[in-house]
């Protein structure tokens, strides 16, 4: 099996808007991503718009030559704008405003209510949704029954603790909750810390069919470019 990779370029758009300038051009690392073999573009369009911002999105959507991925949350306005763009998958998130990076995978078994109306529009738009999760088999059914068509498992806490004995245990975490998906028919991503020392035993995991991976990427990028950066973390999770 292929393995995948998503590159997401939002942190190259954190350095953009730090200082309020047009460079460096997220959609021009994108395509250096893909050049160098990414299988899919991602960006989250966030509601503080801290990085992507609109027009981003959209002059993406016109450039990607492989699949654009869009993460965001459940609110109105952000559907508005996926609903117009229109991009291949769309990945629900948690957000929120007070948190540096996404902190958790969303609680999908609680929020079945509040998420059905949002599911449904996006799947009769002909887009792909995508439960962005914890490695939990109750979560995962519940991506399942509220009709995803994937799901990525959140890896953070397995970044956080992987060099140690409980990093073995979650990785169990991740091995069972990614067969479940597998067998209930749903494309299984996985991604968040996600970096070129604790990539391997995740790409070891058999069902996971791509790995969305942003920050290593850019911060590796700035030393040795985005291209040499993508390839070498394509070499990391080929098996």
């Amino acid at each position: 099996m292929q393995r995948k990779l998503g590159v997401n370029v939002d942190h190259v758009a954190t350095i953009r808007q730090a200082r309020g300038t047009r460079y460096p051009d997220p959609v021009f690392a994108a395509s250096l991503a893909e050049l160098a073999g990414a299988h899919q573009i991602t960006v989250h369009l966030r509601e503080d718009r801290r990085h992507i911002q609109d027009e981003d999105l959209r002059i993406l959507r016109r450039t990607v030559q492989t699949e654009l991925n869009l993460e965001m949350g459940a609110a109105e306005e952000i559907l508005a704008v996926a609903l117009e763009v229109r991009p291949d998958t769309v990945t629900l998130v948690p957000e929120r405003r007070e948190e540096l990076t996404t902190e958790g995978g969303l609680d999908v078994a609680g929020l079945r209510l509040a998420l059905r109306p949002t599911v449904g529009r996006l799947v009769d738009a002909g887009i792909r949704v995508s439960m962005f999760i914890e490695p939990d088999l109750r979560q995962v059914r519940a991506a399942r029954e509220l009709g995803a068509q994937a799901v990525e498992l959140h890896t953070g806490r397995f970044c956080e603790l992987w060099r140690g004995p409980r990093g073995e245990e979650e990785l169990v975490r991740l091995e069972e909750a990614s067969r479940l998906a597998a067998d209930l028919e749903l494309h299984v991503a996985a991604g968040h810390g996600l970096d070129y020392t604790n990539i391997d035993p995740v790409a070891g995991i058999e069902d996971i069919a791509e790995f969305n991976i942003g920050h290593s990427i850019v911060a590796r990028s700035i030393l040795v470019g985005m291209e040499a950066a993508v390839r070498e973390m394509l070499e990391r999770i080929a098996w």
